[in-house]
């Protein structure tokens, strides 16, 4: 007998199957996604393609965390309840803790590999323990959807490893993530784990935002080559807790900082909110500034056609969640060398609203740049410049002419090295 007897959950599932709700779209648009909200009051403080599919890559993980935490809640396994690895679970694509056929996990290192190292086989693992195969386990996950509101989400597995027809919605994503700190506030403190060790070796969590964002305290990334740099965070700063969700980050660091930036957006828009403080207007730029040593880019994921992402994301993948891309396997890299400039401004807050504004109005031509504000002095005055980092050509000149023709001064040019 497995662990987890969820009769109702099987039958939603039968359900759902045959009614061919699970047979999803696949993902024909490009992969940025990205919201804030406010998790009482559900307003949303920032939304970019919130409603259009993407794939979840390992921010799947989330919902199998979610059936796990169920059933500990409702005692059918403890944090010490044994599974053992079969041979499929352990051939899993990395990431993975390396587990052989016939080696045992306990549920708590299971909760653990999956929310630090993001280990596929832990997650294959859980999935047969839980539900004696992992496609099962997936109509169980796609079922636990539904229940949740998670209306456009159809999950193929157990781990975020590539398929074509697992998909979800940044909007999904926060309901997942709401429904785990509502629903569970005994288990997300996992979320929070910073390190985890085993069998001898220790893995840290993917997720820097614990280390460097304040009030930030969980829940999960996620990478495949289709997907880009995925991110699901929460973050409490006095009374209000936000949720942002990111998709399709070129790189960590590109993913981690628009969390940064759009979470700060949220939290400026409740403090203004609760204070009654008006919202400043946008300043009037200064005349254009010519950088002459533009912000060197970082390395990111060279970002295949909307086909050939597919074509991948059907394949067998080699790497679902690697954190910073350095350990994945037969992923493109190519340094993108233009920038854009798209205000100069006498104010930082100024210059970071312009940053926003141009991302709103060019949002497909700018959706894997790196948005930054760069200090300058002319004459004796200090100049905070809206730029935006890690370009190709083609997409600075789109942006730029985007931005042109809604009356946004755009300069582009290449990044000097």
């Amino acid at each position: 007998m497995h662990w987890l007897e969820y009769n109702h959950l099987f039958v939603l599932a039968i359900l759902v199957l045959a009614c061919g709700i699970f047979l999803a779209p696949r993902v024909e648009a490009a992969p940025y996604a990205a919201l804030v909200v406010e998790v009482e009051s559900e307003r949303s403080l920032f939304e970019r393609n919130a409603d259009e599919l993407r794939y979840p890559a390992s921010l799947t993980k989330m919902m199998t965390l979610y059936l796990v935490f169920e059933a500990l809640a409702n005692g059918r396994i403890t944090r010490d309840t044994v599974f053992k690895a079969s041979k499929y679970a352990v051939l899993r694509p990395p990431s993975r803790l390396g587990l052989k056929a016939g080696d045992s996990i306990t549920v708590e290192q299971g909760i653990l590999a999956l929310v630090t190292r993001s280990a596929n086989d832990a997650a294959a693992v859980i999935a047969e323990g839980m539900a004696g195969s992992e496609s099962a386990f997936a109509q169980l996950m796609t079922a636990k959807a539904r229940q949740l509101g998670m209306s456009r989400t159809v999950y193929r597995n157990a781990s975020g490893l590539p398929d074509p027809n697992q998909v979800t919605t940044a909007w999904d994503v926060f309901r997942l993530s709401k429904s785990l700190y509502k629903d569970f506030p005994q288990f997300y403190r996992y979320f929070s784990t910073t390190r985890f060790q085993f069998d001898g070796r220790s893995y840290h969590n993917h997720n820097h935002l614990l280390n460097s964002y304040p009030g930030a305290d969980g829940i999960k990334t996620g990478f495949v080559n289709a997907s880009g740099f995925n991110l699901a965070a929460s973050a409490r700063r006095g009374g209000n807790r936000l949720i942002g969700v990111v998709f399709g980050g070129s790189s960590a660091a590109a993913r981690d900082a628009h969390m940064r930036d759009i979470l700060d957006h949220g939290f400026a828009q409740l403090e203004g909110f609760e204070h009654e403080v008006q919202t400043a207007s946008f300043d009037q730029p200064e005349p254009p500034v010519l950088l002459s040593r533009p912000q060197l880019p970082e390395r990111s994921v060279e970002r295949p056609s909307d086909k050939k992402r597919l074509k991948l994301a059907g394949r067998k993948a080699r790497s679902a969640d690697e954190g910073d891309g350095r350990e994945k396997a037969g992923a493109a890299r190519a340094s993108q060398a233009w920038h854009v400039q798209v205000g100069a401004f006498s104010v930082e807050k100024a210059a970071k609203r312009r940053l926003t504004q141009a991302l709103k109005l060019a949002p497909y031509p700018l959706r894997h740049a790196r948005a930054a504000v760069t200090v300058r002095r002319q004459g004796g005055k200090k100049l905070y410049l809206s730029i935006f980092n890690g370009m190709a050509k083609k997409d600075a000149t789109a942006a730029c002419k985007a931005l042109k023709s809604k009356h946004i001064e755009c300069i582009s040019g290449r990044t000097s090295k």
